[in-house]
């Protein structure tokens, strides 16, 4: 390595990015890490960190609400939007700072710019300021993640840096500072987490984690929210028991939900969409905003992939278990390969510095937690009930609901349930399913479990603590076996 100026560069410092950078630098490589925006990337700057802050806000919010539940009185509870865009922002400020001084502890170099490859061992940096440099490196990890995408649909589908929303972090960044992001009648999530004022009517176009979480904390705010879904039930990805549970929840908080509606056409400056339902039939919706919550693109554009001879897959950069692209020393990982969970971004980025830097560790993707942070939560690992079966599996489940639990009742939140996949023949634990109070939480057990191949009569035997809301992941472990206790 000794003929190159770095060890190692990432481009790219979100949840993958600056892991990777990280970790290349404690395994004593000279590291470089550039991003376009700010550290930290979209998950810290405009999504997950900034969207859960505020649904931090609503379940306090709703928890004051009903004080009386608990015997407490309290008098009038009320929220001041600015004050709760206020908090998010000062989460999101400590904790940028926090990952610079990561960077800065560990000794690697961060640049606020644009990176591109020039060859397989030369970067071109545009900094901010307008400086340009050559970096000439050992080994290449993009990490460059995602943009909202536009959308096929008339009046959604114009898309580019020069329309009013599906725009980069770097131009949303500049457009809040002058005031003028968010204005527009069509959001994406950048605009939802910067507006300025509540929105009296918002359409929410897509049921996944971002659309279901915004529709949630808008809701709680006091929103009129309507939320439309392409498929037969929100949260598509997700077993329908569970996502079912959730959907009647959101439909008694006052959330329209129209499943299997399909919209085809939007008036932007009349603030009205058209839409095609099977359930609701066919018509207009009036809005004050339209969250496009569906639709984001791995973001390669002018990262010079050609000038390296990386091989693509559309705009999605192709790379292996081991992370690695057609070119060995290069390494993709997360949105910008596709990905999509903060989180797996961060084991990859893990995964593809302890390779360039000479080791040989593949990507193990068996349990990997999916959540959504709504009130319930949800939170999954591993296969669906239905997928196990498709994949010929002599299929098991346990389930135990929140509602007997004496943890649950204590803290006034004992809606939902547990569900344990499994296979018969081995008793293997093939997936979880959990919509409930701290379902995020819970769902790590599970997780370990199928990591370490332990069988449902390992789980459903560890002694679990008492009154817990992990006991009714014991209680649907055993249910498996028909040995619940208190079921």
């Amino acid at each position: 390595m000794a003929q190159y100026d770095v060890d190692v560069i990432v481009i790219g410092g979100g949840p993958g990015g600056y892991p990777a950078a990280i970790k290349a630098a404690q395994l004593g490589g000279k590291v470089v890490c550039i991003d376009f925006d700010k550290a930290g990337g979209t998950c810290l700057n405009w999504g997950c960190i900034p969207t859960k802050t505020i649904i931090g806000s609503v379940a306090a919010l709703d928890q004051a609400k009903h004080a009386a539940d608990f015997g407490l009185t309290l008098g009038e509870v009320g929220y001041d939007f600015g004050k709760v865009m206020a908090r998010k922002d000062k989460v999101v400020t400590t904790l940028v700072g926090g990952v610079e001084f990561l960077l800065k502890k560990n000794k690697v170099r961060f640049i606020g710019g644009k990176g591109k490859l020039l060859d397989a061992h030369t970067v071109e940096v545009t900094a901010h300021d307008g400086t340009v440099e050559k970096i000439t490196t050992a080994s290449i990890i993009l990490a460059t993640g995602s943009v909202p995408a536009a959308l096929p649909i008339p009046g959604l589908d114009q898309g580019g840096a020069d329309s009013d929303v599906f725009i980069d972090n770097r131009e949303a960044r500049k457009r809040r500072g002058e005031g003028k992001l968010g204005g527009t009648a069509v959001w994406t999530s950048n605009e939802a987490v910067s507006a300025t004022e509540l929105p009296k009517r918002l359409a929410v176009m897509g049921s996944g984690a971002v659309g279901t979480e915004f529709a949630y904390a808008y809701r709680g705010l006091g929103a009129e929210v309507t939320l439309i879904e392409l498929m037969p039930t929100i949260l598509p990805t997700i077993d329908p028991e569970i996502s079912g549970e959730l959907h009647k929840l959101l439909t008694k908080s006052g959330i329209k939900v129209m499943t299997s509606t399909k919209v085809v056409a939007v008036d932007v400056a009349g603030r009205k969409l058209k839409y095609i339902s099977e359930k609701d039939g066919d018509g207009e919706l009036e809005f004050d905003k339209l969250l496009v919550a569906v639709g984001r693109a791995p973001y390669t554009n002018g990262l010079g992939l050609e000038n390296a001879g990386i091989a693509m897959d559309r705009r999605k950069i192709i790379s292996d278990s081991f992370l690695r692209t057609n070119v060995p020393n290069i390494y993709a990982i997360g949105d910008a390969a596709g990905g999509g969970l903060a989180h797996v971004a961060t084991r990859e980025g893990e995964v593809a510095a302890e390779n360039a830097m000479g080791h040989n560790v593949e990507m193990d993707r068996r349990a990997i937690p999916a959540c959504v942070y709504t009130e319930p939560e949800i939170a999954v690992t591993g296969l669906t009930e239905k997928e196990a079966r498709e994949q010929g599996y002599d299929v098991k489940v346990g389930k135990f609901t929140f509602k007997a639990l004496g943890k649950a009742m204590a803290i006034n939140e004992n809606v939902g349930l547990v569900k344990i996949v499994t296979d018969a023949k081995y008793g293997e634990i093939l997936g979880a399913h959990i919509v409930g109070p701290h379902a995020t939480d819970l769902i790590h057990e599970v997780c370990v479990s199928i990591k370490l191949e332990s069988t449902i009569e390992e789980l459903m035997h560890t002694i679990h603590g008492h009154p817990t809301l992990s006991e009714a992941v014991m209680e649907a472990a055993q249910d498996v076996k028909g040995e619940s206790v208190h079921k």
